[in-house]
């Protein structure tokens, strides 16, 4: 497991523990910071004001299908799995004063597949998939309504103009 932590940045601090499944997952450090962008960009677009805590786990395809078999009677392999810790985020550690988001559960496999199908690069599209999960984490669901879908949907493209702007990476502050 490695860990991304909060070495001299400004405002919250987060936490990140990274794990990969398999030793040919592409879980390098550049790919790390990606997610970490993508994570402290959701939590600045909702307001969240607290320090975070959140682990990520990279997997392959059969991976990710138990899990969805086991925790969503789903037994087909998907893109993305949310493990919320908490039900609110206003449920925050109060000896820490961290809210501790939960896990995020990416399979780089199919990442990789939509990437391809989308005409982007898989990192663009794990960068994706952890702004769709940490909106899960902190408590929007789109297979609750088409509304809550809607709303989750533009946040997630108001998420990505932040990150990409004209279609590239933009420059951190």
């Amino acid at each position: 497991m490695t860990l991304c932590g909060h070495f001299g940045e400004k405002g919250p601090r987060l936490q990140i523990y990274f794990k990969k499944t398999a030793k040919e997952l592409p879980l390098d450090h550049a790919l790390m910071l990606l997610i970490r962008r993508a994570i402290k960009a959701t939590l600045a677009y909702e307001g969240v004001q607290s320090d975070a805590e959140v682990s990520f786990s990279c997997c392959k395809n059969e991976e990710i299908r138990l899990l969805n078999r086991e925790y969503r009677q789903k037994d087909a392999a998907t893109d993305v799995l949310s493990f919320p810790l908490y039900e609110s985020r206003e449920e925050i550690d109060a000896e820490r004063g961290v809210l501790t988001l939960g896990d995020i559960v990416v399979s780089y496999e199919r990442a990789a597949e939509q990437a391809e199908s989308f005409g982007h690069s898989a990192e663009r599209e794990v960068v994706f998939l952890t702004i769709h999960s940490v909106l899960h984490l902190l408590g929007y669901d789109h297979e609750r309504s088409q509304a809550e879908d809607e709303i989750m949907c533009q946040k997630q493209k108001n998420i990505l103009d932040i990150l990409y702007g004209n279609g590239t990476l933009r420059k951190e502050d």
